[in-house]
């Protein structure tokens, strides 16, 4: 298996660092409004590369953060009249609905930076104490030029830096040893939220917490550091030197970062108003059709988001479910049921399907060309089986389209939908529980319902539901 290094700028064998297991991270978002688009690619490209390597028999620590202390919460929190909690505990609640309608799996640990300021005073400490930080008037700065490999990520010149980027330079630079001295620790000011530290009651900066969270969750070392082709500089350049310079040791062997997400060929910005939330793609569209839509090209590709292109996807991804749908139809309804000598050789062929899906996922994780294989299998079942086929035959053709979509994280069966005739039944039920004190039962019988999907709300006016 193969991947793209951006530290190297090759492809390079994957090697794990443990036989067998895989330490990745993943940056996660700002949780100061719903998640866009742009933040959606990232999420399941990763998702995606974490698949398969469980496909492979990997055991994948995957850690994914929150950023739930940040200007932009603190700023919509003052907007709102509210803490800059609430703001972030808000969004990360709307966060994983999104999350969970793009079928993203559960994080090994989504640590929230609130939580983990400790160990970010202790690092910032540390990096005092060994000469590469340093405190002036309660701000605390990384002394950039002491790391000698500043750069080595993004491939930029420190002295080329210094003349012509000015993003270095924040407020209070005066007061830095270096223009290019970035913060670690930063004072509160008034109505921010602050923590206690030996400099001065305020907030870590954003580089920090990552390095922090990394660390605590997967060891000094980890295989895959991975995020948006945006955070390569300065944010995953600065975690290398913090990260580096305190534990003096390679921090990532492997970086990996997706391209950017346009709109009508256009970058996405509130001010084109063209910016776009996973939750107003979702009231358009199934929220799987989002996930083949960004798998259709591969990750290291801009990709352009259009309504035509994902029209194109809504088509390509119903092509695949009918056929899954027809495989579980023959199966339910086959006249036979064991495998002739026939269609095992039939489904022996299914192995070059499968061998050149696998081919274009070791090749840095080809989804474009894995689709394209997918859609041969599904030729291949569509034209195979039929209403003779035995229901064995039929089911272990679903397996290998189920096991192969599952990679993407397509879901290609859906469990049947409960009717709502069965479900206004059940709600009757649980009325008639609770009028008779029965509150083990109507509590069991919503546990059901959840369970399918149903969500009730009890209101002035009775009973409500809906479908998750």
């Amino acid at each position: 298996m193969k991947l793209f290094n951006t530290m190297t700028r090759t492809k390079e064998e994957f090697i794990p660092l443990e036989e067998g297991k895989v330490k990745m991270y993943v940056c996660g978002p700002t949780v100061y409004n719903l998640i866009h688009i742009g933040n959606a690619r990232p999420m399941i490209v990763f998702d995606t590369v974490r698949r398969y390597f469980q496909y492979k028999g990997y055991d994948v620590n995957f850690v994914s953060n929150f950023t739930d202390v940040d200007d932009k919460i603190i700023k919509r929190a003052i907007e709102e009249g509210v803490s800059a909690d609430e703001i972030s505990k808000r969004y990360i609640e709307e966060c994983r609905k999104d999350m969970d309608g793009m079928n993203i799996l559960p994080a090994t640990k989504n640590p929230l930076a609130t939580e983990e300021i400790c160990g970010m005073v202790e690092m910032i400490q540390q990096l005092i104490d060994k000469g590469y930080a340093y405190e002036k008037n309660g701000t605390v700065y990384f002394r950039t030029r002491q790391f000698k490999e500043y750069g080595k990520l993004s491939h930029k010149n420190l002295d080329d830096l210094r003349s012509g980027n000015r993003t270095l330079l924040v407020s209070g630079e005066d007061e830095k040893e270096d223009p290019l001295d970035f913060v670690l620790w930063k004072p509160k000011k008034e109505g921010e939220p602050a923590w206690e530290s030996p400099w001065s009651d305020g907030r870590p900066g954003w580089h920090i917490e990552c390095s922090v969270m990394s660390k605590k969750y997967l060891g000094e070392q980890i295989d895959i550091h991975a995020g948006g082709e945006d955070l390569v500089f300065p944010h995953h350049e600065n975690e290398i030197a913090q990260s580096e310079a305190a534990n003096g040791k390679t921090f990532a062997k492997y970086w990996m970062h997706n391209a950017f997400l346009n709109i009508d060929n256009h970058k996405m910005s509130k001010s084109l108003g063209n910016f776009r939330t996973v939750r107003e793609i979702s009231e358009q569209y199934d929220l799987q059709v989002l996930r083949f839509f960004m798998l259709s090209a591969h990750y290291r590709s801009p990709l352009n988001f259009s309504a035509d292109l994902m029209e194109a996807s809504k088509n390509g991804l119903e092509r695949i479910v009918n056929a899954a749908e027809n495989l579980k139809y023959l199966g339910e309804n086959a006249k036979t049921s064991a495998m002739s000598e026939e269609e095992k050789a039939a489904l022996a062929r299914t192995d070059e399907y499968v061998k050149a899906f696998e081919k274009a996922m070791d090749d840095d994780f080809n989804t474009a060309d894995a689709i394209a294989s997918v859609f041969d299998l599904v030729k291949y079942c569509n034209t195979t089986a039929g209403e003779e086929s035995s229901a064995e035959f039929a089911g272990a053709l679903l397996a290998v389209l189920e096991k192969l979509c599952d990679v993407l994280g397509l879901i290609v069966v859906k469990e049947a939908q409960m009717l709502d005739g069965d479900i206004e039944a059940l709600i009757e039920e649980r009325q008639a529980a609770r009028k008779a004190k029965d509150f083990a039962r109507a509590d069991a019988i919503r546990d059901e319902l959840a369970a399918k999907g149903i969500i009730l709300e009890d209101t002035r006016e009775g009973v409500k539901w809906k479908r998750a």
